[in-house]
């Protein structure tokens, strides 16, 4: 048996020796992205007055929820108790993993869902079975033409671009649903929020819209669960609490709010301000919950000895302390600056934020904290942040059409009015208003910033003159600033009493163009302080492209390994693979070259029957001069005959040259 120069299974199993831990290097750091980025969310300090902690103690106390730690009774005098692993140091009570834009696109995209599949051919039919009018029949004939040169350069592009397009929701629906789950899984939050733009656009139809909600809650967020419409509360005086935060297992999290996803309105599920209308609100809210609701959960005092300094209007009227709780409100934002298309919507807007206002603790008192969840950002000045002030308006009524931040008189409604600060120290609280945080998306490039106002500031009034000459009173008055949280605190601005403020961040978008980027919210309870503090941090996973790659790389490793282990399989029977291979691959290449062959064979026999052709040409050519010349010699044959000259074969050179010589 002949010796085989090549081995296709060796060259397999060395492909796989060099893929195989590459791939499975990429899958596990892809699968444990949170981890190698030490995701974890803020820690809350040890001391009442320091930092919360986002590095490597938060990081650690995250990593001990995960590992099989050797079991230590929960009473080390009972034997029998059950054993249990936790932190050394507690989590936060409130934990928010806030996922900003995912945008789901959808047919809308598709050619051939808005084009149809290949039109220019149903285009061709009726042109050529005469359903089209055209002046002349060459002009029928030149639109025939140009579709057929469609079809090859439009329709059969448009077709491969759908399938593209398809293979790219599919893969981007599971792309943000590993950021969901992976870090659902490694952080373990206690809410979960979405923060707008759910879907990719306002505009789709109602079976377009039901689809894509179909596949946020069954392959992006599966497992997830819409906040019911009855937890879902209007705000009130007197209220039922939505639940209370845990402080018990080593998670500390509830099994019913985990699996929830907090959704918010943004710009591409309802529109903007001169977009939206009843319709657009209702399918969102029956598809993803309530536009505007509160959730208000409270946190039970460890310590019961503390109850006896809570206010008591009876007991103890004098105390400032409340029990400790969260307010989280969903605001519907898109409606709040004008003109708007639907008054009554903005209506229901306003009368909301007043409820919110009316319903909230004096601002003298101290134990409650008030989240607020919505979808465009507060105004901030040109180079705060990525996006600039920006509002455009429809040219055919006027309304809203587009607007990158709220408007300034909007975004104090939020600082004065929700969170009740103010730039006048006489105000309640000296002005320092409630405590409480603000998240929103729309940036997609994401933005951490501190609002605040100047109480120290001294309003003035100046004389200025004009380009006529006239005077006029310019005022100078306390406005809000706004900072980079970074700069703002390294510039000691926040916690001044003086400058009562509130950090407003931007969660940067899920989207894989944005890094595939998570935000980890911490709100806890300081008892000496008697207030709720909260801190932030991000967690990126890496862009789209990383994702195709590793489970590009995975099926082929994957299918390498198979069909390596087929041929291990079947030399257990005999069969020689490497040998059936390359004969295989020889018959192939055998056969290409045949058909090359008999099509170089053709080639030759119309060269040759082309020369047998011109070699019939050149005999009838030498015929005919062969004709010429015999009709010459009969001619001079009968002159000789004429003379009585008898030509004989022998003499007949000679009689030709005499009777040439007689010419002559």
């Amino acid at each position: 048996m002949s010796q085989l120069s090549w081995s296709p299974t060796a060259t397999l199993r060395k492909g796989l020796r060099i893929f195989l831990p590459i791939s499975l290097a990429l899958t596990i750091y892809l699968y444990f992205f949170p981890f190698f980025g030490k995701c974890a969310f803020p820690l809350p300090p040890v001391q009442h007055n320091a930092p919360a902690d986002t590095g490597y103690h938060a990081f650690l106390e995250t990593v001990k929820l995960h590992l099989s730690l050797p079991a230590v009774p929960i009473d080390e005098t009972d034997p029998t108790s059950t054993p249990t692993v936790t932190p050394s140091r507690p989590l936060a009570p409130f934990r928010l993993l806030a996922l900003g834009d995912p945008q789901l696109e959808g047919d809308t995209s598709i050619p051939t869902e808005y084009l149809g599949v290949f039109p220019h051919v149903k285009s061709l039919f009726r042109h050529l079975t005469f359903q089209t009018s055209h002046a002349s029949l060459r002009w029928r004939l030149r639109q025939c033409f140009h579709e057929i040169v469609d079809i090859f350069f439009e329709d059969v592009f448009n077709l491969a671009e759908s399938y593209r397009k398809r293979f790219d929701h599919w893969g981007n629906d599971y792309y943000l649903a590993h950021i969901y789950r992976t870090l659902h899984w490694w952080s373990r939050p206690t809410h979960v929020t979405v923060l707008g733009d759910l879907v990719g656009s306002q505009w789709i139809t109602d079976d377009e819209f039901y689809w894509r909600a179909h596949r946020f809650w069954n392959r992006v967020f599966k497992g997830g669960e819409r906040v019911p419409d009855d937890v879902a509360m209007y705000p009130a005086d007197e209220y039922d609490l939505t639940g209370y935060l845990s402080t018990s297992g080593p998670a500390n999290d509830s099994s019913v709010w985990t699996k929830r996803i907090i959704n918010v309105a943004g710009n591409h599920d309802i529109g903007y301000a001169g977009d939206i209308n009843t319709n657009l609100t209702a399918r969102f809210e029956d598809a993803f919950g309530k536009i505007n609701y509160e959730l208000r959960f409270e946190l039970p005092l460890t310590n019961k000895s503390l109850t006896s300094t809570l206010f008591d209007a009876l007991d103890n009227p004098l105390s400032d302390r409340l029990v400790p709780e969260l307010r989280l409100v969903v605001l519907n934002d898109m409606n709040l600056d004008t003109p708007a298309l639907s008054t009554e919507l903005q209506d229901d807007t306003y009368s909301f934020i007043n409820s919110v206002i009316n319903t909230a603790s004096a601002v003298q008192f101290k134990g409650h904290f008030t989240l607020v969840l919505t979808h465009v950002p507060l105004y901030k000045p040109d180079g705060v942040c990525v996006d600039s002030p920006l509002f455009t308006f429809h040219d055919h009524d006027g309304t809203l059409k587009e607007q990158n931040q709220l408007s300034l008189a909007a975004s104090k409604g939020f600082l004065e009015g929700m969170l009740g600060m103010s730039g006048n120290k006489d105000a309640p609280a000296n002005g320092q208003g409630r405590r409480g945080i603000i998240l929103n998306g729309h940036d997609h490039e994401g933005c951490d910033t501190w609002h605040y106002i100047n109480q120290s500031f001294v309003e003035e009034e100046t004389l200025v003159q004009d380009e006529d000459g006239a005077y006029e009173i310019e005022r100078k008055q306390r406005e809000w600033e706004v900072k980079r949280y970074k700069q703002a605190k390294k510039e000691s601005l926040i916690g001044r009493e003086d400058m009562p403020g509130v950090r407003e961040v931007t969660v940067r978008s899920m989207m894989g163009e944005f890094g595939g980027n998570a935000g980890l919210l911490s709100v806890w309870f300081d008892e000496e302080e008697w207030e709720w503090k909260a801190e932030y941090a991000t967690c990126p996973m890496g862009t789209q492209h990383l994702w195709w790659v590793v489970h590009f790389m995975d099926f082929f490793v994957i299918l390498g390994a198979v069909l390596l282990a087929g041929a291990g399989v079947a030399g257990w029977f005999g069969v020689d693979v490497d040998r059936a291979v390359v004969r295989g691959l020889r018959r192939m290449v055998d056969g290409r070259k045949r058909r090359r062959g008999t099509g170089e064979r053709g080639e030759r026999h119309e060269r040759h029957r082309g020369e047998g052709e011109r070699h019939r040409d050149d005999r009838g050519k030498s015929r005919d001069r062969g004709a010429l010349k015999d009709r010459t010699r009969s001619k001079s044959r009968r002159r000789l005959e004429r003379r009585g000259v008898t030509p004989d074969h022998q003499l007949w050179s000679e009689a030709k040259k005499r009777l040439d010589h007689g010419k002559s």
